[in-house]
C-alpha cells in the first residue's frame, strides 16, 4: 500500500478526538483514511493506518464501526477496515492484518527480535534431557520422531539441529503480526507471538513466545483462561477452556480444553486433551486423553485412547525421572492402569490393570496385557477378534479434522501392514519356541516379565496366522486387480508379469515413524541424506517423507512378494493359477472368520448383562423393550450391518478372482 503524511486539519481533528502524538510525522495513512473513526488514541514511532469503511458485527447484534477507539499504538502498522478499541496498555511493535478485531486487551507487545516459539527445544520422553526436539512451525511428527529417538546416529542429530536452527533463523523478527480476519477479544497479554489469519482469541490469559499458524481456510481457536508459553499451535487446532501449555508443540487439529495442562510435550495431528495432564509425552496422532485423573508422561503414544485414571511412572527413585516407555500406535489402556517404565507395549494392544515389571510385547501385537493377583499376564491377538479394535481403524479417518490443503503429518490407518505382520510372525515364532522349550502340555508360560496361559498361546497362534493370511491375500488381489477392480489378465505369464514389484524398496524390516508406516531403508536413506548435506530444509525433509507416504502401496506389495515363499513356500515369482487359488482360498477363509468373531464380539454388547439398568421399574419384557428403545436391537444395527456386508462383499471379491483365475490358459 502507498501511504502519506497526515494533514494538518486530520491532525488538528485527530487532537480534537482527544489523540496524540510523539511525532505527527512518523504517523503515515493510506488514501481514502478518514479521521473520524480514531478516538481517544496515543501513537509513538512510526505508525501506519489504513482505511476504516467497514461495519463490524459483535455478539448480541451490536455494530461497531471500524476504527481505532481507547488505545495506545507504538510502530504498528494497521491494514483497512481493522477495529482496535479498549487497549488497557499498549500495542507495539506488531503489524495487523485487513479486517481484524481487537476489542478489548491488555498488552500486545514484540520485545526485540524473536522466534515466536521457533527454537524452543521440549524435552521429550526424557524428562532430564537427552532427547529434545526443536519446534518449528514446520513440524511434523516423523520429522519430531526420527530426531528424538534416533540418537545413536550423533552426526544426523547435529545436522538436523543445524537444519532447524537455520529455519528459526529465517523467522526472526523483531516485529508480531495478526493476521487478516483475526478477532482478539477480552485478552490479557500477548507477548513475543505470530498469529496468522482468520484466528479468535477470546479471552486468553497469556500468550508467549510463540506461533498460532492460523489460516483462512483451517483458523485456530484459543479460548478464555488459556495460558500457552514457549509453543507452536498449528492449523484448525483449538485451546480453551483454561487449557495450559508450557513448551508444548500442537499439530494440526488438535483440541485441549476442560482446565488440560501439558509441559515438554509434543501432539501431533488430531490429539484431544481435557482435564487431565501430560508431562514430556511424545503424542503422535490420535493420542487422546479425557478423563480428570490420568496422566500421560514420558512415554510415546499414538492412536491411543488413554482412560480414566491411567498412569505412567517414570520415576523409580534412584537417578531421577529418566525412564520412557512406549505404547506402540493403536494401544489403549483402560481404567486405573498403572505402567512403570521401561515398558513397551505392542501395537493395537489393551492394557488393564497395575504393571510393574518392565515388559516388552512389541513382537506380540493385537494383546491384552492384564494384571491377575500382581502377575502381569498376557493374551496374545485377541484384539484381532475385538468389535472395539475395528470401530477404531474406521473411525479414524473420518476423524481428521485437518481442513488445510497443506498437511504436515501423512498418516497410515492401515490397521494390518508390514509393520504389524513382521511382528506376527516374530509372535508366531516366538509363541512356537516357548510352546517347544517348555511342553504344550504346560499350564503357563513365562515371556519377558509377562505370564502367558496355554490357551491364550494356542489362541494367539490361530489369530495370528488368520491375520497374515488376510493381510496377504489381501495385498495379493490388490495387485491383481485393475484400477476398475477388474481381472483382465489371461494367462499366467501375465499374472507373474503382474505380480512383479515395481521396485525393490521395502523387502526389509518396516517402522512406524509416528504415523508413517514406513521401510526402514526409506527412514535411513532419509537420514544419510541430511548426513551428508544433500536433504537441508524442513521443506525437502516434508517431502521426502511425502514420497515415502505416496510409494506405500508399491513398498507394501514388495514386502509381501517377498515374504510368500517364507510363509507359503510358493516362489512367487513363478506363481501357479492353482498357487494363486489356494492363497486367495485362505484369505477368503481368514477374512469370513475374522470378521465373524467380530460379530460374536458385537453380540455381547446386546446380551442380557448389558441391559443391566434398563426397563426402571418394569420386568423382563419391560427392560428389553427400554433396551431396544435406546440401544436398538443386535440386526439393525449399524456396525453389525457392516461387517455382515464386509463378510458379503469380500467373499464375492474372492470368488470373482477364483474365477479370473480358472479361466486363466
Amino acid at each position: 500500500m502507498k501511504y502519506r503524511k497526515l494533514s494538518a486539519q486530520e491532525i488538528e481533528r485527530l487532537q480534537g478526538q482527544a489523540c496524540s502524538s510523539s511525532d505527527w510525522s512518523l504517523v503515515e495513512v493510506a488514501e481514502g483514511f478518514n479521521p473520524a473513526f480514531v478516538r481517544n488514541t496515543s501513537f509513538s514511532g512510526t505508525v501506519r493506518l489504513g482505511t476504516f469503511n467497514k461495519v463490524f458485527s459483535l455478539e448480541g447484534g451490536i455494530e461497531r464501526h471500524s476504527g481505532i477507539y481507547d488505545a495506545a499504538l507504538h510502530n504498528v502498522s494497521v491494514a483497512d477496515d481493522c477495529l482496535i478499541r479498549g487497549i488497557r496498555r499498549h500495542i507495539a511493535n506488531y503489524d495487523i492484518g485487513e479486517g481484524t478485531v481487537i476489542d478489548g486487551a491488555g498488552m500486545i507487545v514484540t520485545n526485540g527480535p524473536c522466534s515466536f516459539g521457533n527454537g524452543v527445544k521440549v524435552s521429550v520422553l526424557n524428562e532430564t534431557g537427552g532427547r529434545e526436539v526443536t519446534i518449528h512451525d514446520a513440524l511434523s511428527s516423523h520429522e519430531a520422531y526420527i530426531t528424538a529417538l534416533y540418537r545413536h546416529r550423533p552426526g544426523f542429530v547435529e545436522k538436523m539441529n543445524a537444519i532447524v536452527d537455520n529455519y528459526v533463523e529465517s523467522v526472526r523478527s523483531d516485529r508480531g503480526s495478526i493476521g487478516a480476519g483475526c478477532r482478539l477479544q477480552d485478552v490479557g497479554q500477548i507477548i513475543d507471538v505470530r498469529i496468522g489469519d482468520a484466528c479468535t482469541v477470546n479471552g486468553a490469559s497469556l500468550l508467549s513466545n510463540g506461533t498460532v499458524a492460523s489460516r483462512k481456510e483451517a483458523p485456530v481457536t484459543i479460548g478464555e483462561g488459556v495460558i500457552c508459553e514457549d509453543f507452536i499451535i498449528s492449523s484448525n487446532s483449538s485451546v480453551t477452556e483454561g487449557a495450559s501449555l508450557t513448551r508444548c508443540f500442537v499439530g494440526q487439529a488438535c483440541r485441549f480444553g476442560h482446565g488440560y495442562s501439558a509441559s515438554d510435550s509434543l501432539f501431533f495431528s488430531n490429539c484431544q486433551g481435557e482435564n487431565g495432564e501430560a508431562c514430556a509425552i511424545f503424542a503422535g496422532p490420535y493420542t487422546v486423553t479425557h478423563h480428570k485423573s490420568t496422566l500421560l508422561i514420558a512415554g510415546m503414544f499414538s492412536f491411543m485412547n488413554a482412560g480414566s485414571g491411567s498412569n505412567q511412572s517414570n520415576h523409580m527413585y534412584k537417578l531421577g525421572p529418566i525412564h520412557q516407555g512406549t505404547l506402540e500406535r493403536g494401544a489403549k489402556t483402560s481404567s486405573d492402569s498403572y505402567i512403570l517404565w521401561p515398558a513397551r507395549v505392542g501395537a493395537f494392544s489393551l492394557v488393564m490393570g497395575r504393571h510393574v515389571t518392565h515388559s516388552d510385547t512389541t513382537n506380540l501385537p493385537f494383546s491384552y496385557l492384564i494384571e491377575k493377583g500382581e502377575t502381569s499376564y498376557l493374551a496374545p491377538g485377541v484384539n484381532l477378534r475385538s468389535v472395539g479394535t475395528i470401530r477404531d481403524a474406521r473411525k479414524w479417518p473420518k476423524r481428521d479434522m485437518r481442513t488445510d490443503s497443506t498437511k504436515d503429518d501423512f498418516i497410515n490407518y492401515n490397521l494390518l501392514s508390514p509393520f504389524t505382520i513382521q511382528k506376527m510372525l516374530k509372535g508366531l515364532k516366538t509363541l512356537e519356541n516357548l510352546r517347544y522349550a517348555s511342553g504344550e502340555l504346560s499350564d503357563v508360560y513365562s515371556f519377558h516379565s509377562v505370564k502367558i496361559t496355554n490357551s491364550s498361546l494356542k489362541r494367539g497362534m490361530e489369530l495370528y496366522s488368520l491375520a497374515i493370511d488376510k493381510f496377504m491375500g489381501n495385498s495379493l488381489i490388490s495387485r491383481l486387480q485393475d484400477a476398475d477392480g477388474g481381472f483382465s489378465f489371461s494367462t499366467e505369464a501375465q499374472m507373474q508379469a503382474r505380480l512383479r514389484p515395481d521396485s525393490p524398496i521395502g523387502s526389509g524390516e518396516w517402522v512406524d515413524v509416528s504415523g508413517l508406516i514406513a521401510p526402514k531403508s526409506e527412514i535411513e536413506h532419509l537420514m544419510n541424506g541430511i548426513e551428508r548435506g544433500e536433504t537441508d530444509s524442513p521443506e525437502a525433509i516434508r517431502e521426502a517423507f511425502r514420497t515415502i507416504s505416496d510409494n506405500y502401496y508399491s513398498y507394501e506389495w514388495t514386502w509381501a512378494f517377498q515374504h510368500i515363499s517364507q510363509i507359503y513356500g510358493i516362489n512367487p515369482s513363478k506363481m501357479t493359477a492353482r498357487e494363486a487359488i489356494s492363497l486367495v482360498e485362505r484369505w477368503k477363509d481368514a477374512v469370513v472368520r475374522l470378521d465373524r468373531m467380530i460379530y460374536e464380539d458385537a453380540r455381547k454388547e446386546f446380551n442380557l448383562a448389558s441391559m443391566t439398568g434398563f426397563g426402571a421399574d418394569g420386568d423382563k419384557t419391560r427392560k428389553e423393550s427400554d433396551f431396544e428403545q435406546v440401544r436398538g436391537d443386535f440386526e439393525s444395527n449399524d456396525f453389525v450391518q457392516s461387517v455382515l456386508e464386509h463378510i458379503r462383499v469380500k467373499s464375492e471379491l474372492g470368488d470373482r478372482a477364483i474365477e479370473a483365475l480358472e479361466a486363466m490358459k
